[in-house]
C-alpha cells in the first residue's frame, strides 16, 4: 500500500510538472471564439474602422467602400444601430475615441477618390445629420526611401516604392491629447499636437518617414494599425503587406521588428501589456507576448450563413478592446481582380464580430 502511494505521487507529480509545461508553452487556440456582434445596415459594405467610448461601451464603426455609401455607424453596447452619419463616396479607414473632447476622430482617405486625404472628427453622441469638423489635411511626403534586403546567400535586394497618396489609417491617442496616425501608402508616421484644438489647419508633424512603414506586399498596405505601450515611449505598428509588428521608439526614432509571420497583420491594441492583432488575410485575431510570440489564436472563417453573413471572422480589419472584450471588424473586402477566387465574394451582409479574451493565457 505504501509502495502503491508513492508511486502514485510520483505519477501525481510527473503530470503536474507535465502540465505546467504545457500550460506555459501551449498555444491557446478557439476556431469558435467570433460571435455576431451587429449586423450592418442594407446596403452599407465593408466595415473597417472601429473604436468605443469606455464609458458607455458605444461601438462605432466606420466603412471602407469605393461606392457612394460610406457611413459612421453608432451602436448601442447590446449591438442596436443608433445612428448612421452619412460620408459618401468618401471611404473611412481607421477611427478613434478621444477622451479629451469626446469625439470620434476620423482618417477620411479622400486622396483614393480624387480628394483630399484628412482627419476629421464627430461628436461622439452624434445623430444623423450631426455636422463633421475638420481637424488637418494629411501632408504629401513624397515616396519612403529604397529598402535593401539580405538574402541567405549574401545577396541583397533593393526595392524602391513609388509617390504615393496619402492614406491615413491607424490612429492613436496618447496621454497628453496627441494624435498619432499611419500612413499606408507614403510609409509614414504622422502627430497632431493637442488634437482636440484644431479648427482644420493645424501642423500635422511628421515622426517618422522610413522603408520599414512601407510595402511591396499584399494587401499593398503599409503601416496600419497602431497602439501605444503604456508608458507611452513606443508606438507598436502593423506592417499589413509585410505581414509584420514594428516596434518605432519615440526618443530615439529607433524603427525595428517585433514580430514577423503575422499573416496580414492590420488592427492593433494592448491589453494587460498584450499585443492584440487582427490577422486580415489569416482569419483569426492573435495574441503576443511581450517577446512577440503568438500565445492565442482566436476565432476563424467558418463559412458563409444563409443570410449572406461571414461566420466567424472574415478579413478582420480593426479590434477595440472593451473591458475583456475584443470587437472586431469583417471587412470582407475582395482584394483580387479575378472573379471567383475569394470567399469575400459571397458576402451580402456585413458584420461586427466580438470575442472574449481567454481568461488564463500562457
Amino acid at each position: 500500500m505504501k509502495t502503491f502511494s508513492v508511486f502514485a505521487a510520483l505519477v501525481s507529480l510527473v503530470v503536474a510538472s507535465h502540465s505546467e509545461a504545457l500550460a506555459s508553452e501551449d498555444i491557446i487556440v478557439q476556431r469558435e471564439a467570433a460571435e455576431r456582434f451587429a449586423t450592418l445596415p442594407d446596403g452599407v459594405r465593408f466595415p473597417e474602422g472601429i473604436t468605443a467610448n469606455p464609458k458607455t461601451e458605444e461601438i462605432y464603426v466606420a466603412t471602407f467602400d469605393f461606392g457612394p455609401n460610406n457611413k459612421l455607424l453608432r451602436f448601442k453596447k447590446n449591438g442596436q444601430l443608433v445612428a448612421q452619419r452619412d460620408f459618401g463616396e468618401t471611404p473611412l479607414l481607421g477611427i478613434q475615441f478621444n477622451p479629451w473632447d469626446k469625439k470620434i476622430y476620423i482618417a477620411n482617405v479622400g486622396a483614393l477618390v480624387g480628394k483630399t486625404s484628412k482627419i476629421q472628427r464627430i461628436p461622439g453622441d452624434f445623430e444623423d445629420t450631426t455636422p463633421i469638423e475638420d481637424v488637418a489635411l494629411i501632408p504629401s511626403r513624397g515616396a519612403p526611401p529604397k529598402r535593401d534586403v539580405g538574402n541567405p546567400d549574401g545577396s541583397q535586394d533593393t526595392i524602391f516604392f513609388g509617390n504615393n497618396a496619402p492614406v491615413p489609417n491607424g490612429l492613436t491617442f496618447d496621454h497628453r491629447g496627441n494624435l498619432y496616425v499611419s500612413d499606408s501608402f507614403q510609409g509614414a508616421i504622422f502627430r497632431i499636437n493637442s488634437a482636440q484644438k484644431c479648427d482644420g489647419s493645424c501642423e500635422v508633424v511628421t515622426v517618422k518617414h522610413g522603408a520599414l512603414l512601407a510595402t511591396a506586399g499584399f494587401p499593398p498596405f503599409g503601416a496600419n494599425g497602431i497602439a501605444l505601450s503604456k508608458d507611452g515611449s513606443k508606438l507598436f505598428i502593423a506592417n499589413t503587406g509585410d505581414d509584420r509588428i514594428l516596434r518605432l521608439d519615440l526618443k530615439t526614432g529607433d524603427l525595428s521588428v517585433f514580430a514577423e509571420s503575422i499573416d496580414g497583420a492590420d488592427g492593433i491594441a494592448f491589453h494587460h501589456g498584450r499585443l492584440v492583432v487582427a490577422a486580415n488575410q489569416g482569419d483569426v485575431v492573435l495574441i503576443l507576448n511581450e517577446n512577440g510570440r503568438v500565445i492565442a489564436k482566436l476565432g476563424d472563417f467558418l463559412g458563409i450563413r444563409g443570410d449572406g453573413s461571414p461566420r466567424g471572422l472574415l478579413f478582420p480589419a480593426s479590434i477595440v478592446i472593451v473591458d475583456d472584450t475584443i470587437f472586431v471588424t469583417n471587412l470582407a473586402l475582395p482584394l483580387t481582380m479575378t472573379e471567383g477566387d475569394e470567399t469575400e465574394e459571397d458576402v451580402t451582409k456585413y458584420t461586427v464580430s466580438r470575442i472574449d479574451i481567454p481568461k488564463h493565457l500562457p
